[in-house]
């Protein structure tokens, strides 16, 4: 019987060693998803949101070590300067000269080593108040903050033909009038309260603000107040209009084909190539052959449907219809001439062959 006892013990302690040895396994495993140098000065969420956001605070300098256009310019705290890690030799001008300035590098969050050996960089050129948030951009935006982007990522989506709902936070007759990003919709900070009927109906469409670049304070505020509305995907774009002079390039000017009304062949192919998001391209084809192929950036509008779907065609953009053959095009081209001719529109008139994949081939029609 106590050779039995001592069996059982036995068998009792093997188990325990097995389930000590399991338990060590989690540290182990956490240990080497982070396995560089965590930076020794961390800070929290709070500590950040004092001095993020537009226009920029003065002895402060926060840094997104991740990559440029894959990330910071699709999304970064506001005021953040670009410093990626793999560039930080090359832009190291960009610190500022008083080493004592407070800078705060971020990243994508706890498994991110970016920032941790960006600051580490810096502190070893000499600066003396240098900080890490570790959760980064990712704790940054699952917690409701406003986000910013680059201009440069807005003129993508603009280019893509995906028609972002863009609001210009400027006053509108001294600003906006004298010239605005394509698209924008005038709804000045000081008038927002009185205006929120033009933003859309669905609260999780994306929205994003701008006014007249990083020192102006309007996009900002506009941006916070639509938020307390209830919008959840809210951007600004702290470049504003400056930023986006700066990088657009003025979009080739719409010529006429042989038929009146129409668009040139050459003149649309130019635009589609260079700015697809000057113009609103609308198929006027059915459905089913809308859904069989079109061209990347079109919006279906059957030409059965058009008439009462006038009032959806944007003011401030030319409106280009095409269909198979510039049969349909030119008969919508018709109509908006008869019943709104206050809106600037054109007609392809061409052959087209569509592809599933948004490609195309034109030819002149016979």
């Amino acid at each position: 019987m106590k050779l039995v006892k001592t069996f059982f013990l036995a068998l009792l302690l093997a188990a325990l060693a097995g389930c000590a040895a399991t338990g060590d396994t989690k540290p182990a495993a956490e240990a080497k998803t982070e396995s560089f140098k965590k930076f020794h000065a961390l800070v929290d969420l709070d500590f950040v949101k004092q001095y993020a956001g537009v226009p920029r605070k003065d002895g402060v300098m926060i840094i997104d070590a991740r990559p440029k256009a894959r990330k910071f310019d699709k999304g970064h705290i506001p005021g953040a300067y670009s410093i990626p890690l793999r560039q930080f030799d090359k832009k190291v001008g960009m610190l500022p000269k008083d080493k004592s300035t407070l800078l705060i590098y971020y990243c994508g969050g706890l498994k991110c080593k970016l920032s941790h050996e960006s600051a580490y960089k810096a502190e070893k050129l000499g600066y003396t108040n240098v900080k890490v948030f570790a959760k980064g951009f990712p704790h940054w935006k699952k917690s409701g903050n406003v986000v910013s982007v680059s201009v440069s990522h807005l003129k993508k989506l603009i280019d893509s033909g995906e028609n972002p709902v863009i609001i210009d936070s400027r006053p509108k007759k001294r600003k906006y009038d004298k010239g605005h990003i394509p698209g924008a919709i005038s709804i000045p900070d000081r008038s927002f309260d009185k205006m929120t009927a033009q933003l859309p109906k669905d609260k999780s469409t994306p929205l994003y603000f701008y006014c007249g670049g990083y020192k102006c304070k309007l996009s900002p505020s506009s941006a916070a107040k639509a938020q307390k509305l209830g919008y959840k995907r809210v951007y600004i774009v702290p470049e504003g209009y400056p930023g986006w002079k700066k990088i657009s390039k003025a979009a080739p000017k719409i010529k006429g084909g042989a038929e009146a009304g129409s668009i040139s062949i050459t003149s649309f192919q130019e635009i589609m190539s260079q700015a697809p998001g000057s113009i609103m391209l609308v198929d006027v084809r059915d459905a089913d052959e809308y859904a069989s192929g079109t061209m990347k950036g079109a919006v279906n509008l059957p030409i059965n449907d058009l008439e009462k779907k006038m009032d959806t065609l944007p003011k401030n953009k030319s409106i280009v219809f095409m269909c198979g053959t510039g049969a349909r095009a030119g008969e919508a081209y018709d109509m908006l001439q008869m019943f709104r001719p206050d809106l600037k529109a054109y007609f392809l008139n061409a052959e087209v062959t569509f592809n599933k994949d948004g490609s195309y081939k034109l030819k002149k029609p016979e």
